[in-house]
């Protein structure tokens, strides 16, 4: 990923994060696809409408699904809204779906998604991590340091 990639996605004005797959696992490769969706989907997810907790991605006949991944209808839909739970495609060329199941039949990786942003083209993005689950003392020094951190800016306030 270049600068210019990391200042558009810093700039966008919606971020959805996965911010406990990061406490439960640790990322060895991050990757960018796009996302097919449905009409009133976007919608709400351009409202900050959508979750990724639970979420998870498969790959299914050389495809990438992201699976429990949760937009909410949207408002305004009517009877043209979406299901708010189903199984969406992801958009990654032949080489990328090739190296996630390379990492995926690997005991103890998986494939989570970490982020849903807008690019600067208006379309809905993912980032997806190839990740391997952190064990309990892992987690612990996770919070030590995320406590630390705390600790020291607080103290920092102060001077």
């Amino acid at each position: 990923m270049n600068k210019e990639e990391q200042e558009l996605r810093k700039k966008s004005p919606i971020q959805i994060r996965n911010k406990k797959a990061s406490f439960e696992y640790f990322f060895t490769d991050t990757f960018t696809a796009g996302i097919v969706l449905t009409g009133t989907e976007i919608k709400s997810i351009r409202a900050g409408k959508a979750s990724l907790v639970d979420s998870f991605c498969v790959i299914y006949k050389g495809e990438v699904w992201v699976k429990g991944m949760s937009i909410s209808p949207y408002f305004y839909g009517g009877y043209t809204n979406h299901e708010m739970k189903r199984d969406r495609k992801l958009l990654l060329n032949k080489r990328e779906i090739h190296r996630l199941e390379e990492a995926q039949k690997q005991i103890g990786y998986t494939i989570v998604p970490t982020l849903v942003f807008i690019d600067a083209h208006g379309r809905a993005k993912m980032d997806i991590a190839v990740a391997k689950g952190k064990k309990e003392f892992d987690k612990r020094q996770t919070l030590r340091e995320k406590q630390d951190k705390r600790e020291m800016d607080r103290a920092m306030k102060h001077y």
